[in-house]
């Protein structure tokens, strides 16, 4: 840029630090193109804001193919003024899918590792779910819309267990669903920085990730408004003039 309009180098720094530009980054976003996108969105926050009294609230998804990965050759530890290294090759010894509910009141991570996430898979974790939940309290379970979710098989075990109520979030709009907070947290501080020979190592690092998260455990807070988040969807999809 500063070749193109014959000024300094340094003077483009100084204007591009003055109005706070920092055009070497992009962002991506996606807008959920859901018509009940708004009606959706106040359901869910409703629930994480102002849960209803005496009931349950989880945030339920699947975290699919997790990879055991090993590494091909030791990693070296940390040292001062070093970070530890780990071989940018890996060894793959497998996968598997991780379900996981997170009470939203409680914080606490209900979670049960499988060969897949078929509807089959889903239904066993509901049970799981129904067998440790609290009797006679109604469980809110907030989803996605993954086809898994709305197969005859599952639609019927809700209609036998009347006091399930299943929100779903809107299409694109996973980032409503309070445990992909935890997802996330789990791929940084265990995943990414683990090797693992096998798919029993890898199993039995994530169980115990999610012991030592209910060891102390945080209740979700929820800061936006429905208001305040549509607001910035509709600036970020402002026509530029």
């Amino acid at each position: 840029m500063a070749r193109h309009t014959g000024v300094s180098l340094r003077s483009v720094q100084r204007i591009w630090q003055a109005h706070d530009l920092q055009p070497h980054r992009i962002r991506t976003f996606k807008r959920s193109t859901d018509p009940a996108f708004a009606a959706k969105l106040e359901d869910i926050v409703g629930l994480y804001v102002d849960p209803p009294k005496h009931a349950v609230v989880l945030s339920v998804d699947e975290k699919s193919q997790i990879q055991a990965l090993d590494r091909t050759q030791p990693g070296l530890p940390l040292k001062p003024g070093k970070a530890g290294t780990m071989t940018h090759d890996d060894l793959r010894n497998g996968v598997t899918t991780l379900f996981a509910a997170f009470d939203v009141l409680e914080g606490t991570v209900r979670g049960r590792c499988m060969q897949r996430h078929r509807h089959q898979e889903f239904l066993r974790f509901l049970n799981t779910i129904e067998r440790a939940g609290p009797a006679g309290k109604v469980i809110h379970v907030i989803l996605d819309n993954y086809g898994s979710r709305k197969h005859p098989k599952v639609l019927r075990w809700l209609a036998r267990h009347p006091r399930f109520v299943f929100h779903f979030t809107p299409t694109s709009g996973s980032w409503l669903n309070a445990v992909e907070t935890f997802f996330s947290a789990l791929t940084r501080r265990r995943l990414k920085r683990g090797s693992f020979h096998s798919i029993v190592d890898l199993q039995a690092a994530i169980n115990r990730y999610i012991d030592e998260h209910n060891d102390d455990p945080k209740p979700f807070t929820w800061a936006k408004t429905p208001g305040q988040i549509l607001a910035k969807l509709n600036l970020l999809n402002a026509p530029v003039h």
